[in-house]
């Protein structure tokens, strides 16, 4: 029996072991979901709690469901471990490790690297490593290739190796890991062949195989350029329609009648998330390599970038008509995670519009239902709790979260003013003491 006949066997009668390099937002979804359809599975991370909390059956993550979890690990279908000698006990091996960028803009893979390495110490015969973590085009073949190749064995003949783009959207009520389609591209056939088929057996939607690592990597980075450019699109709109004296969401829900031919993307205080604000700068950062210039992905970034100045500015216009100077100024801040309804303030732009404010010698508080306390640029902020007489005292409430927790009636009547970059009042009748993005 070859080594793909042995694998492509474990992987059907669902004897082969799964590991998971990396028990983050990506990571521990995939290995729950491995788990429960069967395989034994071995998470790895270089964060001891995160081990820990996982071997107690603990969740941290929110689209994970708590019972399921601690079911898992009491039936002994899924353990974590700091200890990379896991690799060796194992058949398919799943990287979901960070990919962010560097002070430069350009894509620190060290983590990529150093995971790869790790594995190539103890990769086998009869192996499949997956990498999962989104990055640039040609990393599969031209980083991962070499480094596992290093060993003495050979790609699609002892083991096998593919990229496959997670497509985690934290907080989706509708679309989880199970269900979301996947694309994979090994690198050749076998490789393809038999990373779809483990997650044929696992997931509930389309697997499509493309002809390659780079078709799959760049697949990712065109998902989150196209959400990017758009977003940067309808922000600059908003920008326009506010010097024009026209409501941007009005507009936008005029133009959403249109049944064909128009996507809805919505403006805001800027862009968040691990995804987004990120992924295009690796594509930005390799086409440099071709001698090509990304001008409209570069300038997507630029308008988004800009956005919490933009939202300091019109800030500071609202307290202008009230005659108040931005300087000494209470502002209440009420969201600081990077969508609605999460507990994750990665890239959040609220963060930056905090900063913004406090720049300009306003004293800021901020609220939040799913983080009372956050991380940034090394020292750690504590929110307050929401009450009438918070409200009342704000000299200027910024809504840059529209968390569907809160009671926008309450907020409303209690408010001096509000300006709220997300249109989360739209169902308020009176706005008089509101103002859109």
């Amino acid at each position: 029996m070859t080594n793909k006949e042995n694998l492509a066997k474990k992987i059907q009668n669902r004897t082969a072991v799964i590991g998971v390099i990396g028990l983050g937002y990506v990571g521990l979804p995939l290995a729950v979901e491995n788990a429960k359809d069967g395989y034994k599975v071995i998470g790895f991370d270089v964060q001891e709690k995160k081990v820990s909390m996982v071997n107690k059956g603990q969740n941290y993550i929110g689209d994970i469901v708590d019972l399921e979890l601690e079911g898992l690990v009491k039936k002994d279908k899924l353990s974590a471990t700091t200890d990379f000698n896991f690799v060796k006990d194992v058949d398919i091996v799943f990287i979901c490790v960070p990919t962010p960028l560097d002070k430069y803009q350009q894509p620190d893979i060290s983590y990529v690297k150093s995971s790869t390495e790790a594995v190539a110490k103890y990769i086998h015969e009869g192996m499949l490593v997956i990498l999962e973590s989104t990055t640039y085009p040609g990393t599969t073949e031209e980083l991962l290739l070499p480094i596992l190749e290093k060993s003495g064995l050979k790609c699609e003949r002892d083991f096998y190796l593919a990229f496959s783009p997670e497509r985690v959207d934290p907080g989706n009520l509708t679309y989880k890991t199970r269900n979301t389609p996947k694309v994979v591209g090994g690198i050749e056939k076998d490789s393809t062949q038999l990373a779809a088929a483990i997650y044929r057996n696992v997931l509930e939607d389309e697997v499509f195989e493309v002809s390659s690592p780079k078709v799959a990597e760049m697949e990712k980075i065109l998902e989150n350029t196209y959400r990017n450019i758009n977003i940067g699109l309808i922000n600059e709109m908003a920008i326009i329609c506010n010097k024009m004296n026209i409501d941007i969401w009005e507009v936008i829900e005029a133009a959403k009648t249109k049944p064909y031919g128009f996507q809805p993307f919505y403006p805001g205080p800027g862009l968040g998330g691990h995804c987004i604000p990120l992924d295009p700068y690796y594509l930005t950062w390799k086409a440099r390599e071709y001698d090509y210039h990304t001008r409209l992905i570069e300038t997507s970034g630029e308008i988004n970038n800009y956005m919490p100045q933009y939202i300091l500015q019109r800030a500071s216009k609202i307290l202008n008509s009230f005659k108040k100077p931005l300087n000494s100024s209470k502002i209440l801040i009420l969201g600081v995670a990077y969508k609605n309804d999460i507990d994750d303030y990665r890239e959040s732009p609220a963060l930056k519009v905090i900063e913004n404010f406090k720049k300009e010698g306003a004293k800021v508080n901020f609220n939040d239902p799913y983080i009372l306390s956050y991380k940034y640029k090394g020292k750690e902020y504590n929110g307050i709790e929401l009450t009438q007489a918070v409200l009342n005292n704000a000299d200027l409430v910024v809504i840059t979260t529209a968390h569907s927790k809160y009671d926008y009636d309450f907020i409303q009547k209690n408010s001096k003013f509000i300006f709220d970059t997300r249109n989360a009042t739209k169902y308020i009748e009176n706005k008089d003491n509101i103002e859109l993005l």
